[in-house]
């Protein structure tokens, strides 16, 4: 291993070593707002690092994440929920074998929720992953409303429309960044590996790769899967945080907001994908404000339920007219650019 190699390696293990203080000192002093939305920022990432897979490396307009969150939100809601639990909350019909006593450990739950997902990518990726552009986007968008759709017609397993509340609720900080941390690890390993570099071949020129013998469809497809495995978890996670679940939590909104963040970060960039995800997941709730009342001197403007999306479907507009390539285009973060930075300056002066 070279000097560079282990000096990255130390560095790396600093920042992380960082972010687990600041999160043990976050745990003890902030209020559960602030805790809500550092695991809300954990989970978005997780959610749009799995989409930046599929879209950005590989080249897929897929709309189906939601979908796939869904799929892995059930699993893991219904792996972790008592059965004493389940047979007093299923109203409409008593939940049916294995479900109603099937249980799990949070973190095998996990697990098997994104299996779940994956398996569900296999099933769909067979028949759409051989279109592609809108086509794809418009089949992915439908198994994601045939899952909502689902979802709301088998009261024996989902409990219907009205869905399953009080879910335990496992997912804190740690186990929401340690699940960030390791889709971080596990994309950035696969997309800078010859594999990440096929991925970007075919994202770049389909019929080219194909030409040079490049099985395009093997690779879309594994990478489909990957996407909705990491969806599939962060589905489960958010199942946990939140202690609710319903299908109408599961429309296309739900994807907008995580493609919002792969295009404003920038398609086909980590780095952009994480500090989008932690910006716009701070403005998403500071928005808040302006679906109240807001009163100015005298003057009174009432609150409009709705219109933080739409200032965010505006900033996204704005974002592909004038800054297609996102706040980061593909660059990445590197440390020799980071430790440059501080040798300009100290040559400058």
């Amino acid at each position: 291993m070279d000097a560079k190699l282990k000096r990255n390696y130390m560095l790396n293990g600093v920042v992380v070593l960082i972010l687990g203080l600041f999160l043990f000192w976050a745990g003890r002093n902030l209020d559960g707002y602030k805790i809500q939305i550092l695991n809300l920022i954990a989970v978005n990432i997780i959610l749009a690092l799995s989409l930046n897979l599929i879209y950005g490396f590989t080249g897929l307009f897929s709309l189906g994440h939601a979908g796939f969150m869904a799929v892995g939100a059930y699993t893991c809601a219904l792996l972790i929920l008592p059965a004493a639990q389940k047979q007093a909350m299923f109203i409409l019909q008593a939940p049916m074998w294995p479900f109603s006593v099937m249980h799990a450990p949070f973190f095998l739950a996990i697990l098997i929720a994104g299996l779940v997902a994956a398996v569900f990518g296999i099933l769909i990726g067979f028949p759409v992953l051989r279109l592609g552009g809108d086509y794809l986007g418009i089949a992915t968008l439908g198994f994601a409303e045939i899952i909502r759709v689902l979802a709301n017609n088998m009261p024996k397993v989902t409990n219907g429309a009205l869905g399953l509340k009080g879910i335990p609720s496992y997912s804190n900080l740690w186990w929401n960044y340690g699940w960030c941390l390791l889709t971080l690890f596990v994309v950035m390993r696969l997309v800078r590996s010859n594999y990440g570099n096929t991925l970007k071949a075919i994202r770049d020129d389909e019929v080219a790769a194909r030409a040079m013998g490049i099985d395009t469809f093997r690779y879309r497809m594994t990478s489909f899967v990957i996407g909705a495995f990491f969806a599939g978890v962060g589905g489960a996670l958010l199942a946990s945080l939140i202690t609710t679940i319903d299908p109408k939590m599961f429309l296309f909104i739900l994807t907008f907001n995580v493609l919002m963040i792969v295009v404003a970060g920038g398609l086909g960039s980590l780095t952009g994908t994480v500090l989008a995800g932690v910006i716009i997941t701070v403005l998403l709730e500071w928005l808040r404000f302006v679906e109240n009342p807001l009163t100015i001197g005298t003057f009174t403007l009432q609150g409009v339920p709705g219109m933080r999306m739409v200032v965010f479907s505006l900033a996204l507009l704005f974002i592909i007219l004038f800054r297609q390539q996102g706040m980061m285009g593909r660059r990445e973060f590197s440390w020799d650019w980071f430790l440059g930075l501080f040798r300009r300056r100290g040559d400058a002066r």
